[in-house]
């Protein structure tokens, strides 16, 4: 079994759909019936194609912390994981406890937002900007909503992926 949490390319996602060969139909059904099918269906499709098996990248990209010997859910994270959260380059993490103090620390220092906004991207103009006597923490004058551009977060996962795909020796497949 592995991790039902997945990135897909859209390649490996339309051969789940419309398989030029049987296997994701088949499989699909068998694991229709498995308890934990998410931790067992797209490695095993992806693993039997020799189209996409050496297209796999091994790594997590989630910050969580086990009691030891490990129970079935990892720890609640609090603001004393901070430090080793943010330094893991994992993007994501888990589990915390609702409203707890450390999700506010993650909106205000990490992400530059209050808990009820987006996360902002280049397509806000004036987000940090003074005005009135403090930081615009909302975006009014909006920019090209269009713009994808990574931010220090993303520059991270980025190299963190990248570092992953060189260690592992994995090809990237033929995008059609």
């Amino acid at each position: 079994a592995g991790s039902p949490w997945v990135i897909l390319s859209r390649n490996f996602t339309e051969h789940c759909v419309h398989g030029w060969d049987n296997l994701p139909r088949r499989l699909l059904m068998y694991f229709a019936n498995a308890a934990y099918s998410m931790e067992s269906y797209f490695q095993t499709v992806i693993c039997s194609s020799s189209d996409f098996r050496n297209t796999t990248v091994n790594g997590d990209l989630r910050y969580f912390v086990w009691d030891d010997p490990p129970g079935l859910e990892p720890r609640i994270l609090d603001e004393t994981h901070l430090g080793n959260m943010v330094n893991s380059s994992a993007a994501f993490a888990r589990r915390f406890a609702e409203d707890a103090p450390v999700l506010k620390k993650v909106d205000d220092e990490l992400l530059n937002r209050s808990s009820a906004q987006l996360d902002p991207g280049v397509w806000c103009r004036n987000l940090g900007e003074k005005q009135g006597g403090g930081d615009v923490k909302a975006c009014s004058k909006w920019g090209d909503i269009n713009v994808v551009r990574p931010g220090r977060a993303g520059e991270r996962l980025r190299r963190f992926i990248s570092e992953i795909i060189h260690i592992r020796g994995c090809t990237v497949a033929a995008v059609s």
